[in-house]
């Protein structure tokens, strides 16, 4: 037989395509010919390929070998296709039986010594196998635990070429293959997930004093609500935006592979924790460029920004003044749809990124501890504020101004710190009211909730919204800040137990929307 054929997975993005490998042995200059949209790491496959076959004892057909990647306009990239190509090409060579691998999608890169080398991607290749109606997968040993977290799908993990090809020819595996099937880690719950600084053991009892801002946590945390932090330096503003993921609950299920799968394309999976089960915090330098943030690269190679990296967790940027003007206003966009698309010429790629965002920033530029110490104008303090611009702060329901802890409250506050636990308790119980009251909807919390129908089916009585609407009339409160601050009367009433917002949450959240104190 002189054509066979394999598949495997291409990745644009988080999406997975499933890509049919064929391989056809014709006479010609020997040689090994590719096609459809290869990058440069898929076109130097040939070098791999060929060696990893010589090492596993293999014999190379010395014949015109021509590799196809169907649909040829899709693009392809990487390294992920040096298993599937090595198969197809073995099997229309007949040095294994075609049926053992006509339905199987091979996902790996190969090393020139036959060994079957870790990706990053695998979770979202395996769900688009899955997705397609392929049943079974072999991936990189590394990878296994990886793959195993997609329901439905029989998962062959392989470590050499060799063991890979003995087990489709139904020989008994090499001795290294025996000796390296170790069975993959147990799957971590999550809850010691390691944050990007390395930062484990928060809590809020932490904190001293500032009980509005620790108020102000734990509604954005019931309701995934941003959050903005101004004040001077050492008023626990960066120790506050910390704590704020020991608030938040697990995530559900869908929700974890979701994450899994961002992290995976990224290649920033935690070792040792196939699923991450904890939501994400990322705190990315001042220094980020705008691609950092949301996301890019150049032609196919796209690679998720912080903004994804977040993805259903906290992105956290502190002294956000510092920050390009371009860099923060590109979060717009995500914090409206939340999600990103990355067009380029060769295709458009699509990230998630629905996530609480939490800035924090001192109110000048000199960042002195105490006010009669600031040597910057009036005029220098509203420059600098007004980095931020007014539109992103339009979409940023809870702006707080903090003010240095007092000694007494530095001394002896700690007997009345809550702890995160028991203010994740109430968070939970509050999301659990809010699940509840959204059962027939597709939202999961108030902050997703869309302006239309938050108006049309969740409107409290008239006599709650006297505050907001003398707001409206005065000109301070904005279309989109009304729709803000309603969802934020709704969590304030899910904390508290109550069926719909009362005259004081509406109040509350307007003070907390306009950043004055009620």
């Amino acid at each position: 037989m002189t054509l066979a054929k394999t598949r495997s997975v291409s990745l644009v993005g988080v999406d997975g395509f499933v890509v049919d490998v064929e391989a056809a042995i014709t006479s010609g200059v020997p040689g090994l010919h590719l096609v459809g949209l290869p990058d440069t790491a898929l076109s130097e496959a040939r070098d791999r390929v060929r060696a990893a076959v010589y090492n596993s004892g293999e014999d190379w057909p010395n014949r015109h070998v021509t590799v196809s990647l169907f649909p040829a306009s899709l693009p392809k990239r990487g390294s992920t296709f040096d298993v599937a190509i090595a198969i197809a090409l073995l099997a229309a060579a007949e040095a294994v039986p075609p049926r053992s691998c006509a339905g199987l999608v091979l996902i790996g890169e190969l090393g020139l010594d036959g060994r079957i080398r870790a990706i990053p991607g695998v979770l979202p290749a395996v769900l688009a196998a899955a997705n397609a109606g392929c049943g079974t997968v072999v991936v990189p040993r590394a990878n296994a635990a990886e793959a195993a977290l997609v329901p439905g799908t029989e998962v062959i993990s392989a470590s050499t070429l060799r063991g890979l090809l003995c087990l489709l020819r139904d020989e008994p595996p090499p001795v290294e293959d025996v000796e390296e099937d170790m069975p993959p880690p147990a799957p971590s719950d999550g809850l010691s997930i390691r944050r990007p600084d390395g930062k484990t053991g928060l809590d809020l009892a932490d904190v001293r004093g500032q009980a509005e801002a620790r108020r102000a946590l734990e509604i954005s945390a019931a309701g995934g609500h941003h959050l903005f932090f101004s004040g001077p330096p050492g008023c626990g503003k960066t120790m506050l935006a910390e704590r704020l993921p020991t608030l938040l609950p697990p995530l559900e299920p869908d929700s974890a592979l979701e994450v899994t799968a961002i992290h995976s394309v990224a290649g920033t999976l935690p070792p040792g924790q196939p699923l991450i089960t904890r939501p994400p915090f990322y705190a990315p330098h001042h220094t980020a460029t705008r691609a950092a943030m949301v996301g890019g690269g150049s032609g196919r190679f796209l690679q998720p920004g912080a903004v994804s990296l977040a993805h259903r967790g906290i992105l956290f940027l502190d002294e956000a003044p510092e920050f390009l003007g371009g860099t923060l206003d590109a979060l717009r966009q995500p914090l409206e749809e939340g999600e990103v698309r990355i067009s380029r010429a060769e295709g458009t790629a699509r990230f998630p990124a629905r996530f609480t965002l939490a800035l924090a920033a001192n109110p000048c530029p000199c960042a002195a501890a105490k006010q009669v110490d600031c040597a910057c104008a009036p005029a220098i303090r509203r420059k600098y504020l007004t980095r931020i611009s007014g539109p992103l702060l339009d979409r940023i329901d809870l702006k707080l101004e903090l003010t240095p802890a007092s000694r007494a409250e530095l001394r002896y506050d700690l007997e009345f710190a809550e702890a995160s636990e028991i203010v994740a308790e109430r968070v939970l119980q509050a999301r659990e009211r809010t699940l509840k009251r959204l059962a027939d909807t597709p939202w999961r919390c108030n902050s997703e909730i869309p302006g239309p129908d938050l108006r049309r089916r969740f409107t409290p009585p008239p006599k709650a919204m006297r505050a907001a609407d003398d707001a409206l009339h005065r000109g301070t409160l904005s279309a989109r800040g009304l729709d803000r601050v309603l969802r934020v009367a709704w969590t304030i009433a899910d904390l508290s137990a109550r069926d719909e917002p009362s005259a004081d949450d509406v109040g509350g959240a307007l003070a907390l929307w306009t950043g004055r104190r009620p």
